[in-house]
């Protein structure tokens, strides 16, 4: 080679050389590599990257719209159905039916299905099946009067919510960690406020009757099957630039292997010797549960055996005489007779429940895993004190103390709810295989993890619904032993 030329490439190669070495320097200076596999585009210096902040922030509002959409629409009509019990069966009949076939089909669902399950959860699939089963109940309880097919379109809805709540818990689990914590405090929060809309829907359309009212309810489910296809950001695009949006522009890391939307799933041809199918057995799914049994699993149970006792057993003998408007001037304006006290104590539940399940979406930090346990506790003196309350009167003749002593509680209860539930959940979603395992295998694991638990709190509201009979009519005992005789009255 010539001498020129030699010296020609080698200052060509040094000036190369310096380049990217003063790129790499910019990299760590910034802090912005995340130790993963990079790639080199030819994007220039000087391109903004505030587009692809903004693309982010669009990105993760969409997904948190999204999961909203799916926790409010997946259990309104479980409060739709509460909430018009009074109109679907004969006054003969005991309410706590109603209750019984609205929630134990979701059991079920919650109990069986993640143990059913075998291989690849097809989300598509199961979203619109879920919500032609959901169409499907409604309509059988709007168009038929008998209690039977009443009860057997409960129940079909009651089912599918319960199949649709775990669904949506483990598409959660399909994003990356980082967005992943941020859909499912959406979908709390959307559970949290399918309490009041709920209510407050069936409160406008009840004076149409059952049959309209019910059956204009039951094309809401609908909602859900549109969110998914034509709003929800697909798991792919959270491990593209959207991820890294103020990296610069230069390095873009390579998606994981795992994050592989539902589509290319469905799409990818087999070939012989390629793959292995990856399915967890029953003694993989055992081993899955057992640490998850006192972690999770009992820290909601109790706190939901708790709270429904309260709801059901409890609150509908906290009752007091209608106030006076001299002494009571707030008060009176919201309370007119004996049975406002229920729907009120209802109300300030409903409320609650719904700020505390969305307080990871406000931005308020998530509860270590070692404070689960401190709702329930909470919850279980809640439900002691108040159990006083109703049978002997803390404050006795003093009913405007009493009024908002429970009131304080109450709200106390619906925060320790909502906190429980948003909390465990969120820890759930965040635990993360190791990363040497097979990606199939523990994207399945992360799935059936967070799908497992969802029977607890489920449990927990039917044993709540066996114990509040009796401790209602116990309650309402102990206060005709005192004198006050205001429960038979309603």
């Amino acid at each position: 080679m010539p001498r020129e030329a030699a010296i020609s490439t080698v200052e060509s190669y040094q000036m190369d050389t310096r380049s990217r070495s003063t790129l790499g320097r910019g990299l760590d200076e910034e802090g912005e590599s995340d130790g993963g596999t990079l790639v080199w585009e030819s994007a220039p210096l000087t391109e903004p990257v505030s587009s692809d902040k903004d693309q982010t922030r669009n990105l993760r509002l969409k997904l948190g719209i999204s999961f909203f959409l799916f926790g409010l629409i997946n259990n309104v009509l479980y409060v739709i159905i509460l909430s018009a019990a009074l109109d679907l069966v004969p006054p003969s009949t005991p309410k706590g039916i109603i209750a019984f076939c609205n929630i134990f089909p979701a059991l079920i669902a919650k109990v069986g299905w993640p143990y059913v399950l075998k291989g690849q959860i097809r989300y598509a699939r199961r979203l619109v099946g879920c919500c032609l089963l959901s169409v499907l109940g409604m309509v059988v309880v709007a168009l038929f009067d008998s209690l039977f097919m009443r009860l057997l379109g409960i129940s079909l809805a009651s089912f599918s919510s319960g199949l649709g709540e775990l669904t949506f818990l483990q598409l959660s689990t399909t994003y990356p960690s980082g967005v992943a914590g941020h859909g499912i405090g959406y979908f709390a929060s959307g559970t949290g406020a399918a309490g009041l809309v709920g209510a407050l829907i069936w409160w406008e359309v009840r004076g149409l009757g059952v049959r309209t009212g019910v059956g204009l309810s039951a094309v809401m489910p609908f909602i859900i099957p549109i969110t998914y296809f034509f709003l929800l950001p697909r798991r792919g695009v959270f491990t593209g630039t959207a991820e890294v949006a103020s990296s610069p522009a230069l390095y873009v890391p390579l998606p994981d292997s795992d994050v592989t939307t539902e589509e290319e799933e469905e799409d990818r041809v087999a070939v012989p010797g390629e793959a292995i199918i990856v399915a967890l057995s029953l003694d993989d799914k055992w081993r899955l549960v057992k640490p998850l049994l006192v972690n999770y699993m009992l820290p909601l149970f109790c706190v939901y055996t708790f709270e429904y006792t309260i709801n059901q057993g409890i609150a509908p003998t906290l009752l007091y005489p209608v106030p006076d408007p001299s002494s009571y001037p707030l008060l009176s304006k919201i309370i007119h007779s004996i049975r406002d006290y229920y729907p009120l104590w209802q109300l300030v539940y409903q409320t609650t429940v719904f700020l505390s399940r969305s307080s990871i979406s406000l931005g308020i930090s998530a509860l270590p895993r070692r404070l689960l346990p401190l709702p329930s506790i909470i919850q279980f003196f809640i439900l002691c004190i108040l159990g006083l309350e109703s049978a002997r009167g803390i404050f006795g003749d003093l009913e405007g103390r009493s009024v908002s002593f429970v009131f304080a509680l109450i709200s106390l209860e619906g925060i320790c709810g909502g906190m429980a539930y948003v909390n465990v959940y969120h820890q759930i979603n965040q635990e993360r295989s190791d990363p040497g395992a097979d990606p199939e295998r523990a994207k399945q694991e992360r799935e059936f993890k967070i799908g497992s638990v969802g029977f607890a709190d489920s449990l927990g509201i039917l044993c709540a619904s066996i114990v509040a009979v009796p401790t209602e009519v116990e309650l309402c005992k102990a206060q005709v032993r005192r004198g006050k005789t205001l429960c038979q009255g309603l």
